[in-house]
């Protein structure tokens, strides 16, 4: 396992075709996840608000303490195997250092916010509905540029001759 500590899976060809097809599933994650919000909750103040506190028209009750438990304790586990993935991946690019920081802690942090803004808006405040709405893009967003970044670490399209010239050099 010596590639988690210094990303030596450019040399193991099996275990490049195991990192990039549980990429492309956690891409297929990324969708879903995508296609989920905007059908279950949406993309403005009013329906977030309405996702979580119910609506008396709409005959749509509020979100229970039950189900924000349940959402809140899969995506933890989730979050943190995707985010684990992809921001170690991302670790072993030729990015500037300061901009995986960045990434690994925006990340992270719009993660810990979209999941926490669902229980702040119903029990503190449907003002929160923003932090729901800005930490879930941010966290999208964050998450798809540290995926882009997963993949082309890998250098999958590289022969082997030019990988090992690129490793020595």
């Amino acid at each position: 396992m010596k590639f988690l500590t210094k990303g030596d899976f450019n040399n193991s060809r099996l275990l490049q075709i195991i990192l990039v097809f549980t990429l492309v599933y956690v891409l297929l994650l990324w969708v879903t996840n995508l296609l989920l919000y905007s059908e279950r909750i949406g993309f403005t103040y009013d329906v977030i608000v309405k996702y979580y506190l119910g609506s008396e028209e709409e005959f749509k009750n509020p979100v229970s303490y039950i189900g924000l438990l349940e959402a809140t304790h899969w995506h933890l586990f989730v979050f943190a195997m995707a985010l684990l993935l992809v921001n170690h991946l991302t670790v072993f690019s030729n990015l500037n250092q300061f901009l995986k920081l960045f990434l690994i802690i925006v990340s992270f942090l719009s993660g810990l916010g979209d999941m926490s803004a669902g229980w702040l808006i119903r029990f503190v405040s449907p003002s929160f509905a923003y932090l729901k709405l800005w930490s879930f893009i941010a966290f999208q967003i964050s998450f798809l540029i540290l995926l882009v970044f997963s993949f082309t670490v890998l250098q999958i399209y590289n022969s082997s001759e030019k990988r090992e010239s690129t490793e020595k050099g």
